[in-house]
């Protein structure tokens, strides 16, 4: 296991080299928009979908109900049309019709900047709701995805079986103002260089750290 120190200085290197990676779909989503709603939405659709897939049905989706109330609007199988093929896009359609009817009745039709509140929305998760807090409303949480559960143990930062395992272990070796940042710099890493599947080494900043 590496020390804090070491952890921070390879996350330092690695966040240097972020701007020559291809950004995750929803990370320029955030940064396009800033809506909390759209952040939430595409988010779920994210989940077990390729980023591409996900961009078209985002695109898809808000050229046509961009607001939880024209969302909520759409019947069931209009909805689950504009987002397929993303990942059980019916399961999807259902919950995603079930946060905007919550968000009208409850919140007076805006995301709440809250985690519990967030977990409670069906189809939401610690690592969806970890998104939201981070990408939509500025605040420090750390999103654990197939990315940083891999390479978070692979660079033996931490060593854990599961995400919320991950999550907790990643708070104590990063300080808090990392946290948001640490799985956009980690999921582009991963899709760009640490791949699962023929990972780049002979390109990687880490090479010379990496036991794998």
């Amino acid at each position: 296991m590496k020390t804090p120190k070491q952890a921070l200085q390879e996350l330092t290197w690695l966040e240097q080299e972020y701007p020559n990676w291809r950004a995750a779909v929803l990370d320029l989503l955030a940064v396009e928009t800033g809506d909390p709603f759209k952040i939430l939405v595409s988010t779920i659709l994210s989940l077990r979908t390729l980023d591409q897939t996900t961009a078209q049905a985002s695109q898809r989706l808000y050229a046509v109900a961009d607001t939880p109330r024209k969302v909520a609007e759409l019947s069931e199988k209009q909805l689950a049309k504009l987002i397929y093929p993303v990942g059980f896009y019916r399961t999807k359609s259902k919950q995603i019709l079930a946060i905007c009817r919550a968000l009208l009745t409850e919140y007076h039709g805006q995301v709440p900047a809250d985690f519990a509140t967030l977990l409670s929305f069906p189809g939401v998760g610690r690592k969806t709701a970890n998104l939201v807090m981070a990408l939509a409303f500025g605040q420090p949480a750390i999103c654990v995805d197939t990315h940083v559960q891999r390479i978070s143990n692979r660079l033996q930062w931490v060593k854990t079986s599961t995400p919320e395992e991950t999550e907790f272990a990643l708070q104590k070796v990063f300080p808090t103002d990392k946290w948001s940042a640490l799985n956009k710099i980690i999921v582009a890493f991963g899709q760009t260089i640490c791949r699962p599947v023929s990972p780049k080494c002979a390109i990687c900043v880490l090479r010379q750290n990496c036991v794998q």
